[in-house]
């Protein structure tokens, strides 16, 4: 992976929870490079190296995905599908922060492949908590192929 690789490729589109996971990130000192996709097309956008990201190289990034279910225009559960089904991509650890405590959103995150489901947390410091402890995990202590 070179230099210009993203580490993390965060999916969000609630501008608080957005904040709240950069601050725990820069908090956490785990991860400089870190994009960031406002709604699924975006996200799918980078992924693929299409539209405003087809200068990128698939083969740079992200480390791993931190995905939002809820998200306008193309939702997490069919972005996660396509990360999935895409042999480029399907390496590539995706880990769903989500509010939805939907079993079906549940059960289908992981039919699709998801690495890991977990429930935002409330308050601000469980949610700062959980983004360092997530951090931690899928950049230091998990070991991927690569590329």
């Amino acid at each position: 992976m070179n230099a210009q690789a993203v580490e993390i490729l965060l999916v969000e589109d609630n501008p608080e929870d957005l904040e709240l996971t950069l601050r725990a990130f820069r908090k956490s000192n785990l991860a400089n490079r870190i994009e960031v996709a406002r709604d699924g097309a975006e996200a799918l956008d980078f992924l693929f190296c299409e539209g405003s990201h087809s200068g990128r190289r698939i083969e740079d990034g992200p480390r791993f995905i931190l995905l939002d279910l809820k998200l306008p225009k193309v939702d997490g559960l069919e972005v996660l599908q396509r990360v999935k089904a895409d042999p480029r991509t399907r390496d590539i650890p995706v880990v769903i922060l989500t509010s939805s405590r939907e079993q079906r959103d549940l059960v289908e995150s992981y039919r699709l492949g998801v690495n890991s489901y977990i429930l935002k947390p409330v308050n601000f410091e469980g949610f700062v908590a959980a983004v360092e402890q997530l951090g931690l995990y899928w950049l230091l202590l998990n070991q991927s192929p690569e590329p």
